[in-house]
C-alpha cells in the first residue's frame, strides 16, 4: 500500500517517527513531494533559530532513508485538479503521481472524500491510520512505539508516560491502545 504523507503529519516529530517507523517495519510505502518537505522545513521556523536548520538535516536523512518516496509530476496534473483550498492541490497531485492509495492528513475538510474517490484515493487521519495498523498487526506497531518513546525520553531528558506522549502527539486512539 502506498501512502502520501501530508506536511501536517510529517512535521510533528513523534507523529512522523511513528508513521515512518511503521513504514520501515513494512506496513506501507510512504510518499511525499519536495514541496511537502519544504513546508516541513518552513514550519520548523516556529521553533526558533535552530528549528529550520534542524528540520533540513532531518529532511536530508529522511530522503536518504527513503530514496523512492519523493514523487514529481507535470504541471498539467495540478491544472486539472480542484480542492476547497487551492494550496493543497500539490498534495493531491503528489498522491496521484505516486499512485498512492491513501493520503494521511489531519486536514480532512480540505480533502473531500468524493473528490479523492474520483482519483481512486481515500484519506485518513494519522491516529486512525496507525490505530488500524495496530489492530491488524499489534506486534509490528508496539516495538515502533517503544523505540519512539525511548527516543523522546532521551531527547527531552525526562520520563514520558507512553500514553501521555502519544496523546500529546495527537494520537489518542493509538495511545489508549498502547497505554
Amino acid at each position: 500500500m502506498k501512502v502520501l504523507l501530508d506536511t501536517c503529519v510529517i512535521y510533528p516529530t513523534v507523529m512522523r517517527e511513528m508513521l515512518l517507523g511503521v513504514a520501515r517495519a513494512g506496513a506501507f510505502t510512504p510518499l511525499w513531494s519536495a514541496r511537502i518537505l519544504e513546508e516541513w522545513a518552513r514550519a520548523a521556523r516556529k521553533l526558533g533559530p535552530t528549528g529550520e536548520p534542524q528540520a533540513r538535516a532531518e529532511i536530508a536523512l529522511t530522503r536518504a532513508a527513503w530514496l523512492t518516496a519523493e514523487v514529481t509530476w507535470k504541471p498539467s496534473l495540478e491544472a486539472r485538479l480542484w480542492l476547497p483550498d487551492a494550496a493543497d492541490i500539490h498534495v493531491l497531485a503528489a498522491a496521484i503521481a505516486g499512485s498512492a492509495d491513501i493520503i494521511v492528513t489531519m486536514n480532512a475538510k480540505d480533502f473531500p472524500r468524493q473528490i479523492l474517490a474520483e482519483e481512486g484515493l481515500s484519506r485518513v487521519d494519522p491516529d486512525g491510520f496507525l490505530h488500524g495498523i495496530w489492530q491488524a498487526q499489534p506486534d509490528l506497531v508496539s516495538p515502533v512505539a517503544s523505540k519512539v518513546h525511548a527516543e523522546a525520553e532521551r531527547l527531552s531528558g525526562k520520563e514520558w508516560d507512553m500514553r501521555a506522549l502519544l496523546k500529546k502527539a495527537r494520537l489518542p486512539r493509538l495511545a489508549k491502545a498502547l497505554g
